[in-house]
């Protein structure tokens, strides 16, 4: 009897390695994808990914997918409270485990498990702890393409946005930078490769550079983008859309 899980979609590389990895487990039966959308826009939460191409990259993987709708900017208990709504309704379909494509950020793994234990669910990391230039190097050698489609301009100028990911881009980053922008440095959108059954079809829009204002609250600490930290919002993000053919 194989376990049945939904797995957290983000749309990008590490999703898609650790989905691929998930798939060759028989331990698991993968029962979704679960993705997070900005309500007001139609995009994928921080990616900026046009929700059309998030279909097809479900239809051409070929699980079904579910939609988290969420405002923006929305506090911890908004955000939390709209994927609560949700996982409880996948659990009625005996869903047991919820998938993760983390790779080492500690802090943002026991949320994840502290959340998912109150309603009785339990995480999966399929990359957990595997070196960021090892899992980079596997996922260009098992043949996925994946194209950069948001920089965090703390980290990387708009020269990165817009590019696929492959030896030069990896060569030309920063060594502040991890490899697979585990600390949010920039963000995915993966077009093909072994889990799809066709490449996702797209042309390159407009690059938008986009900075994000300071909450009326003096508790920035209370919105579910990882805004804690003195300087959030110092910095803006360039964000390169994608248009679906």
């Amino acid at each position: 009897m194989k376990t049945k899980a939904l797995f957290n979609w983000s749309s990008g590389k590490d999703s898609a390695l650790a989905l691929y990895k998930t798939l060759q487990n028989p331990e698991f039966e993968i029962d979704c994808l679960l993705t997070s959308v900005n309500q007001k826009y139609q995009r994928v939460s921080m990616h900026g990914l046009r929700v059309e191409l998030l279909q097809s990259q479900a239809q051409s993987i070929g699980l079904p997918l579910e939609i988290v709708e969420i405002p923006e900017m929305p506090t911890m208990e908004v955000y939390e409270n709209a994927l609560a709504a949700t996982l409880t309704q996948l659990k009625t379909r005996g869903i047991t485990h919820s998938i993760f494509g983390d790779i080492f950020l500690e802090d943002l793994r026991q949320y994840r498990e502290d959340k998912l234990a109150t309603m009785d669910l339990q995480g999966v990391f399929p990359l957990w702890k595997i070196p960021t230039k090892d899992l980079i190097q596997e996922f260009i050698d098992l043949g996925f393409k994946t194209i950069v489609v948001c920089v965090n301009e703390r980290y990387l100028d708009k020269s990165f946005v817009g590019r696929i990911i492959d030896q030069d881009f990896i060569n030309d980053l920063p060594e502040n930078v991890d490899v697979c922008g585990e600390n949010g440095e920039f963000h995915t959108f993966t077009f093909d490769g072994p889990l799809f059954k066709q490449p996702i079809d797209f042309e390159i829009g407009e690059v938008v550079y986009r900075k994000y204002e300071k909450p009326a609250t003096t508790d920035t600490s209370d919105t579910a983008c990882d805004t804690s930290a003195s300087d959030a919002f110092d910095y803006g993000f360039w964000y390169c859309d994608l248009i679906p053919n």
